[in-house]
């Protein structure tokens, strides 16, 4: 039996040690009897405990803008779920119908949780209205083309099936979000505008 002591620490510890050829066996028990020094101060930092100067602007989703948003997130979702719903993966222009509309669904949700948190009033070193005009003419080019596969490829199904329902469903919401991008698109716009103007 030894104690040893382990460098730069108050506790001992007591080891029995047994060889036995090739194999050792080796037993510590430390000794509760020690004492280590405790601070008494505590050594974590000290963070601001401040609320979060983050708004949530209640007026934005009855304004044009905001209902507008809204109804890109709601036809959106519609489109990848009907198609979701179906044996899509078949066909790839049904992958791209999903890609897009999942896509601009998840981007869509992240500008509406931007304006809603007033985070756009917060940044302004990026061009929020340009951002704004380049995403949504973008997105209704998109979902145009979107909108125009889902049709031709609605023919690929026997009529009055489940995918043939879903997927005539989907390119209905495809167009009506195509819709809803292009009037954010004209509201971007015509945002822009006077800003240029003004400038």
């Amino acid at each position: 039996m030894e104690v040893s002591k382990i460098p730069g620490r108050e506790q001992h510890f007591l080891c029995c040690g047994n060889s036995l050829g090739k194999s050792s066996q080796f037993l510590c028990i430390m000794d509760r009897t020690a004492v280590v020094p405790t601070r008494r101060g505590s050594s974590l930092p000290q963070f601001n405990t401040s609320t979060s100067t983050l708004a949530f602007d209640q007026h934005f989703t009855t304004n044009a803008k905001g209902i507008l948003l809204l109804a890109e997130i709601l036809s959106g979702m519609l489109v990848w779920i009907l198609i979701g719903g179906t044996d899509y993966f078949h066909l790839s222009a049904l992958c791209w119908v999903m890609f897009v509309a999942i896509l601009l669904w998840i981007l869509t949700i992240c500008l509406l949780v931007i304006y809603l948190t007033r985070a756009h009033n917060r940044i302004p070193q990026i061009p929020w209205t340009t951002l704004s005009l380049c995403f949504n003419c973008s997105a209704a080019a998109l979902y145009l083309v979107t909108a125009v596969v889902d049709v031709i490829t609605v023919n690929q199904a026997i009529r009055g099936r489940h995918n043939y329902n879903c997927w005539a469903a989907s390119a209905f919401f495809a167009f009506l979000a195509t819709l809803c991008y292009a009037g954010s698109g004209y509201l971007s716009y015509r945002l822009w505008k006077t800003k240029e103007e003004g400038q």
